[in-house]
Formats: structure tokens, C-alpha cells, sequence
């Protein structure tokens, strides 16, 4: 089964952008779909930054390029044209069809990363076969419900659920031990 679908015009999606400005934009893609109303996610990290001379940590986006939005095409199509730094993320093969996630997938993905104080974001490209532990269930807490492979780091104290936004973005979430139930 396909991971995206075709958008329907006057339904609220969940759309896969970029934004082609540089990373010191005073005013980048999120933060105008932002103050446009709408509603959009980011995976950020904190990063260390020098500014006039002192360092400091800022929250940066993980992907300088990545960002969903939350809006009908009828409403997010006008942005599109209006500023040229944003565009949608096409599916391949197919012409010119925006990419949505599911609003399933991504409330849960959400979710996830928001309950987690330092989530640990990666591309499907950098996440191997070692990295992947046990098939777990999650019973009780926060991430109640929650199915997925634990994260194998060696000599990690902190047990770390992957979270997956399919063939785009995953997450390593902490769970606490008195949750995980092995399947």
C-alpha cells in the first residue's frame, strides 16, 4: 500500500513542504505558515550558536528543508504562490502530486516527539539494521498504545522507541522501562 495519497481539495492534509531559504532567514517557512494561522510542524533540535560572541542554544529545525502543514489545498495553494521559497514535496512518478501523510501518522508522530523532552530524529537513510531492537507494545504513560522497535545503543541506560513517519522522518522517543511490554 502507498504511504501518501492523493489530496482532495477541500479536506484538511497534512502536506510535506519545503523551504528553499537559507537557515539564518529572519522569518523561515514554519514561522510564516505560523503567523499565516495554520497549523505546522517542524522536528527542531537544539543546536549551540554563536551571537555576538557568546554562545547560546537555540531550537533549530532538524531538516532545514522539512516542514508539514496542516491546511486544504484550497488554502495552502495561495501561500505556495505567493512566496517563492516554499514549495510542496512531490510524489515520484507521479505529476505533480503534492505528498500528505496520513493525519493519523502524523498526530501520532506528534505526539510522540512532544511527550519526549530530547527526541533523537533520523533519516530512514542513517537508521540500520543494528540500530533496531525488540518488537514492543507500550502499556501506560504517555505513549499508551504505542507499537514499534526499541533502539539497540550499547551500554544505554535510556530505553528510546523509533517512531516512524514512513520512507521520510523517524524519531527515537524515551520510554520508561515499567512500560515496554516485549512482543
Amino acid at each position: 500500500m502507498n504511504d501518501f495519497h492523493t489530496p482532495v481539495q477541500d479536506r484538511p492534509l497534512w502536506f510535506v513542504m519545503r523551504d528553499l531559504k537559507r537557515c539564518n532567514a529572519k522569518q523561515p517557512a514554519y514561522k510564516l505558515f505560523k503567523d499565516l494561522g495554520m497549523e505546522v510542524f517542524t522536528p527542531m533540535v537544539w543546536k549551540l550558536s554563536v551571537k555576538h560572541g557568546k554562545r547560546c542554544r537555540e531550537e533549530v529545525p532538524f531538516i532545514q528543508d522539512l516542514l508539514f502543514v496542516n491546511g486544504t489545498r484550497l488554502a495552502v495553494d495561495p501561500i505556495v504562490e505567493k512566496y517563492n521559497t516554499v514549495q510542496y514535496r512531490y510524489l515520484r512518478g507521479g505529476y505533480k502530486i503534492p505528498m500528505t501523510v496520513r493525519e493519523t501518522d502524523m498526530q501520532r508522530f506528534i505526539h510522540a516527539v512532544e511527550s519526549s523532552e530530547n527526541p533523537c530524529y533520523y533519516t530512514p537513510e542513517e537508521i540500520s539494521s543494528d540500530m533496531i531492537g525488540r518488537k514492543v507494545r507500550i502499556v501506560g504513560g504517555p505513549l499508551d498504545g504505542y507499537e514499534g522497535n526499541l533502539q539497540k545503543i550499547q551500554g544505554a541506560h535510556i530505553k528510546r522507541l523509533f517512531v516512524e513517519l514512513p520512507s521520510l522522518l523517524a524519531a527515537a522517543v524515551e520510554v520508561q522501562p515499567e512500560y515496554i511490554q516485549l512482543l
